[in-house]
């Protein structure tokens, strides 16, 4: 059995400046799984930077609001949304709310720093 508490997991800012926790990655956990998946947090009024990732990205929102840009659309986006970003598309998400934008990003194949582009 694997079994982590995410509060034992350190965040860290990642190269498009979310604050991330990898909470199950095949290269850090025990686990033979080909995804990875990632708990985000946007601070009020900030956002990620524009980047491409070679894998494709599944992103769930559990907590605020805001603005998703993939390619040349964008749409708002709450809490309880789930989206598609297809790998290398141009990405970025803006918290457009009053309270931290917190996500859950599954990237499949894993994320890997080397695969990701600003």
């Amino acid at each position: 059995m694997f079994l982590k508490n995410t509060n034992d997991i350190p965040s860290f800012v990642a190269g498009d400046k979310t604050i991330l926790k990898e909470i199950v990655h095949p290269k850090n956990d025990p686990v033979n799984i080909n995804y990875s998946i990632a708990h985000a947090r946007v601070p009020v009024g900030g956002a990620s930077l524009p980047h491409t990732l070679e894998s494709s990205e599944v992103y769930y929102i559990l907590e605020g609001e805001g603005q998703m840009f993939i390619e040349e659309e964008d749409q708002p986006v709450k809490k309880g949304d789930i989206f598609f970003v297809p790998p290398k598309a141009k990405q970025f998400i803006r918290n457009t709310g009053t309270t931290e934008l917190i996500f859950l990003c599954v990237v499949e194949p894993f994320w890997k720093e080397e695969e990701e582009h600003l």
